[in-house]
């Protein structure tokens, strides 16, 4: 099997590892609270993800100085920003809702890199940019005229998404010297040493309580498939595909997600949902697929 044949199989994969993560931490959030289900989620998915590591033989240094500063400040934006922020907003929204705010992070990495790497933001992002905004109005609106709840809750799930954006851009920004993959370890350390502090402040010292089998199957599979496994998976696709494929694939994760929160949270969207979902999913659609460059004169310089 040719290495683009294993990439698509692995794109399925971390689909549902990363689009069925979001119904999981739903779960178990019924019977743990969110400080506790980020602690025991990153721990787990650390520990899943140090054996992996190892267990390719892939080394965990990261250099002293300015590259390990630069792991912490990213941390904070792409681990514990967006865990935080992800989780609350669960608890206030509808997790649909939740999970398609979220992937507008594409339209939102591409304004902040217009203004921090001075990227240019060519026809595809404004149209993006757009939809995006669209979007997330069509979503708010109707549920604004409700309760107050809901719109806050969709407003932590930007902050989610504008964590995560505000990460990779800081990263492509910083160049952080290491194996990416070890370097998205330490990051998942820094979360889990974050979240234990804040469990310790919001929920006192840890004690025993016995949870249903539903709360377990959450825990772990947001721990071991929606953070270890689907780390290293993304980390091996992105060295066997193209940027085109690898975000077409991407693309998937939001549908999965949408549908699991359907079919295990017996999520329904309304008509205004399912035209914000359309909006936002071809914004991020319009970002993260490149347009079609003219090839390069004869003479020009590359």
């Amino acid at each position: 099997m040719s290495d683009a044949s294993i990439a698509k199989l692995l794109l399925l994969a971390l689909s549902f590892c990363w689009g069925l993560s979001w119904s999981a931490m739903r779960i178990a959030l019924d019977e743990v609270s969110p400080w506790g289900m980020r602690l025991i989620g990153f721990s787990i998915g650390a520990a899943t993800l140090l054996v992996l590591i190892k267990a390719q033989g892939r080394s965990l240094v990261i250099p002293r100085g300015r590259d390990r500063l630069h792991v912490i400040v990213a941390a904070f934006f792409i681990v514990v920003a967006f865990g935080v922020a992800g989780t609350f907003a669960q608890l206030m929204a509808n997790t649909s809702r939740v999970i398609i705010v979220n992937y507008s992070m594409p339209v939102w990495s591409s304004v902040m890199a217009y203004f921090v790497l001075g990227e240019r933001i060519n026809r595809q992002a404004a149209i993006g940019l757009a939809l995006c905004i669209a979007g997330l109005v069509v979503l708010v609106y109707p549920v604004a005229e409700q309760s107050v709840r809901e719109p806050v809750g969709l407003l932590l799930a930007l902050v989610c998404a504008l964590g995560w954006g505000g990460g990779t851009v800081y990263m492509k920004w910083a160049r952080i010297k290491g194996d990416l993959l070890a370097i998205s370890f330490w990051q998942v350390v820094v979360g889990v040493v974050i979240f234990g502090i804040a469990y310790l402040v919001f929920n006192g010292l840890p004690h025993y309580e016995p949870l249903h089998w539903r709360t377990w199957g959450g825990l772990l599979f947001n721990g071991v498939l929606g953070t270890g496994i689907a780390y290293f998976i993304w980390f091996n696709i992105i060295g066997r595909l193209t940027t085109v494929m690898a975000s077409l694939g991407s693309l998937i994760n939001p549908v999965v997600g949408v549908f699991g929160a359907m079919i295990l949270l017996g999520d329904r969207p309304t008509l205004s949902d399912a035209i914000g979902f359309a909006l936002i999913f071809g914004a991020a659609a319009c970002v993260m697929i490149p347009s079609r460059q003219k090839p390069p004169a004869e003479g020009d310089s590359v």
